[in-house]
């Protein structure tokens, strides 16, 4: 039995509650608005994107077969019949309902849904709905705003609205809102006035931008006229540019005609056109004129037609040929003879200036015995005469070497360590003297090359063919191409050509290469007198000398 009672009670109040909410849902549509069809036309006081047809969802959600119908908020459109029903909108987190009902109305003054004003000056705009409303009240819009709000100079005086002055940004749709009462609902009439805001009309001619340059032609091809006119706004606008032959005073009007008319804000630039089929060279000698006018004057531009050169491509390419064949030549020997630009470069331009203290010897010299030589010295090697200042070489360098030279007939290999440590006093590195035997022979050459401010090689047949030797030269020329500051010089007691010669097994490359650029003097051994490559010799030699040692 309280069971009973309860779920009585319970019906009673969703009743009630049902009933209250259905009252609130109808109280809550309370925004009528009423639109004339094919005019312009907005949905105020909105804030969110998207409207929702709330009859278009309802259905949608019960068949299916209809898709929302959803309408801008703010966006202007044309107002048709099907815009009609209700609508809702999401704004600031309340839900808020509209009914919009668009129909064809004969009260409108439909004469007033356009007008031009002009800017800076004082206009006005009628409501076109203010015949169809039921009281003289009437409210103003431009995007979503009343105009009294708008901080504007404006006065509203029953349906007219004055703007003093007119600006720019007046340009656009206004609205006007006025009440209709049918069937004790009031409805809003939300009618629309389009503004073009203009310039002031003004009583200038047009003008032409100044291009006096002659323009380029080809005979036997056609050939168009361009004429770029810019004129003030009028408000009957009407543009008139004509294209003129001149020959000899005879002025022969061409067919034109505008290609092009675009608006600014107070001017209009219109482009005319004419076109000559083909170029002879009897319109060389013509002139041609383009006249602008308008209500106000006229202004008039001349041009001439001259033969345009034409650019014969092979020879602009035997042009380009020419050019870059030289460049590319440089950059294919420079990529060929690399390695000898480098070892050039590195004896004649970048010898380092030597600190004798921080090597300890002047001179490794590099050369293979002969057995003409092992006869001359048997068996001894360096002489016992004390080394002579540099005044005293210089004096007495031609007759002692010229005496000995023709008394002994020694070899270059054998006078030279004489010469450079017992006439000159200059410390040699020997490796059968000042190497201690029993290390590794590479790494002997390697450190005694780096402990030596010059490499001097006595090259001969024999030295080409004795591995050891060749090893040495080709150590001193890597040591140039690292960066250092090793001088390097050959001494050739063989007549043969650097590129001549062939041996057995084959020199390295980098030997082979090296060669044909490296400093060198020439050693004859049957000439009678040997002054002037002692001379030489000595201008090639080190600067600072080492510490002098006594031999014994």
């Amino acid at each position: 039995m309280e069971t009973a009672y309860f779920l009585f009670f319970l019906h009673l109040s969703l009743k009630g509650y049902c009933e209250a909410n259905h009252q609130t849902n109808k109280s809550d549509l309370q925004k009528h608005y009423k639109a004339a069809e094919g005019q312009n036309f907005t949905m105020p006081y909105c804030n969110c994107s998207k409207m929702v047809d709330m009859k278009s969802t309802s259905s949608s959600a019960e068949g299916g077969g209809n898709e929302e119908q959803f309408l801008d908020c703010g966006k202007l459109f044309i107002a048709e019949a099907k815009h009609s029903g209700n609508y809702s909108c999401f704004t600031n987190g309340n839900k808020l309902f509209f009914r919009l009902q668009v129909e064809k109305m004969r009260c409108l003054w439909r004469n007033e849904s356009i007008k031009i004003l002009v800017v800076c000056a004082g206009g006005q705009i009628s409501c076109p709905g203010f015949g169809c409303s039921n009281n003289t009240n009437v409210t103003w819009y431009k995007n979503k705003k009343k105009v009294s709000d708008q901080h504007r100079p404006s006065r509203e005086v029953r349906e007219v609205l004055y703007l003093e002055p007119v600006h720019e940004k007046d340009d656009g749709v206004f609205f006007c809102h006025t009440q209709i009462i049918e069937g004790g609902v009031t409805w809003t009439l939300r009618t629309g006035v389009e503004v073009i805001v203009i310039p002031p009309p003004s009583r200038s001619p047009p003008r032409i931008p100044v291009d006096n340059e002659p323009k380029e032609v080809e005979i036997g091809q056609p050939y168009t006229f361009l004429c770029k006119a810019l004129f003030p706004f009028e408000l009957n606008f009407s543009p008139k540019i004509e294209w003129y032959m001149n020959n000899d005073g005879n002025m022969t009007l061409l067919d034109s005609k505008q290609k092009s008319l675009k608006k600014y804000t107070q001017e209009y630039e219109v482009i005319q056109v004419a076109t000559i089929n083909e170029v002879t060279p009897h319109h060389l000698t013509y002139t041609y004129t383009c006249i602008a006018s308008n209500t106000f004057g006229n202004i008039s531009a001349t041009i001439k037609l001259k033969r345009k050169i034409k650019v014969q491509w092979p020879s602009l390419v035997g042009y380009l040929v020419t050019a870059f064949l030289p460049v590319g030549g440089l950059i294919i020997i420079v990529r060929v003879k690399w390695l000898e630009i480098q070892l050039i470069y590195r004896c004649y331009f970048k010898n380092g200036k030597h600190n004798g203290d921080e090597k300890e010897f002047d001179v490794f010299l590099s050369y293979v015995w002969s057995p003409a030589s092992e006869e001359v010295l048997g068996g001894e090697i360096i002489s016992s005469r004390s080394p002579l200042n540099d005044e005293e070489g210089d004096l007495c360098i031609t007759d002692l070497l010229n005496e000995e030279v023709k008394a002994t007939k020694k070899p270059l290999e054998v006078l030279l360590p004489q010469v450079l440590e017992d006439q000159w006093g200059y410390r040699l590195c020997l490796l059968e003297r000042d190497v201690i035997p029993g290390g590794a022979y590479t790494n002997d050459v390697v450190l005694a090359l780096k402990k030596s401010q010059m490499l001097i090689c006595v090259l001969s047949d024999d030295y080409f063919t004795n591995s050891n030797a060749v090893f040495e030269l080709e150590s001193g020329v890597q040591a140039l191409l690292q960066n250092s500051v090793l001088k390097l010089l050959l001494l050739w007691t063989t007549k043969a050509s650097p590129s001549l010669i062939q041996p057995d097994p084959p020199l390295p490359t980098l030997v082979q290469r090296a060669l044909g650029v490296l400093p060198s003097l020439d050693w004859r051994s049957g000439e009678p007198s040997h002054s002037n490559f002692w001379r030489s010799l000595r201008k090639t030699m080190p600067k600072n000398k080492v510490k002098l040692v006594s031999v014994r």
